[in-house]
């Protein structure tokens, strides 16, 4: 009776040993762990940085499609007064250009917006393959063998939630990721 008992005793040591370690680095001890993937690139420094930068290059796009649409008004302020002096025949070939130029700045703008819009995405998809390694290590250390986003989880205790802890370690990491970026660049 002693054997089983000595390993019963040894195997709850372990646990409560390897559970104190858990809870001392911050991650809880759980089969199952929740993150929010939004929270973890938006509060991340990483993700901070990307979306300054991205929100003032839309300041700017923003800015640049006034004075386009200001240009284009007065141009068309000048063609409709230029229609009482000239014939249909004449005006229409003005009229086209007009409209053709008017389109050409509308694509431009919303290709501008569509890859202002796909360098998010495309940096989002960059941060999550930055970060893998240190998801994985909290993985580990709360002896969890999932992580599951937390806007699918219909109920779970805060507890379970690691985006905190995956933030702060991240943040340690690879801080605003200008460093890693540059160096993958070079």
């Amino acid at each position: 009776m002693r054997g089983p008992l000595r390993a019963l005793c040894v195997f709850l040591a372990l646990f409560a040993a390897d559970t104190a370690v858990s809870q001392q680095l911050g991650v809880p001890e759980s089969s199952v762990v929740t993150l929010s993937s939004e929270r973890l690139f938006a509060e991340s420094a990483f993700g901070k940085r990307v979306l300054r930068e991205i929100e003032v290059e839309g300041i700017l796009l923003g800015e640049e499609n006034e004075r386009i649409v200001a240009e284009l008004s007065h141009e068309e302020k000048v063609l409709t007064e230029q229609r009482a002096t000239m014939t249909a025949e004449e005006f229409r070939p003005l009229a086209d250009a007009f409209d053709e130029k008017v389109q050409s700045h509308r694509e431009g703008q919303r290709a501008k917006l569509d890859a202002l819009a796909r360098r998010g995405e495309d940096a989002r998809q960059r941060f999550l393959v930055l970060v893998r390694p240190v998801l994985i290590d909290l993985l580990r250390e709360s002896g969890a063998a999932i992580i599951i986003e937390r806007s699918s989880v219909f109920l779970s205790s805060d507890r379970t939630d690691i985006t905190d802890a995956a933030i702060a370690r991240i943040d340690a990491v690879i801080g605003d990721g200008r460093a890693v970026e540059s160096g993958a660049s070079e």
